[in-house]
């Protein structure tokens, strides 16, 4: 069975360096407090080093 990850947009996009913007975009992230989940591999671990300050994750 694959892990899962909860990922939450927390904070604002509104200021943030454009590569961020598409780092959240990518996870499927568009508006506040929305909720997604991703599977736990290495490409988003990644992206969520990029863009930890915007977002919190929670392991299934």
């Amino acid at each position: 069975m694959t892990n899962k990850l909860e990922i939450t947009l927390t904070k604002s996009l509104i200021g943030t360096k454009p590569q961020q913007r598409k780092i959240v975009e990518a996870l499927g992230l568009r508006k506040m407090n929305q909720t997604v989940e991703q599977a736990d591999n290495a490409a988003i671990r990644g992206m969520l080093d990029k863009v930890a300050h915007l977002v919190t994750v929670k392991g299934n």
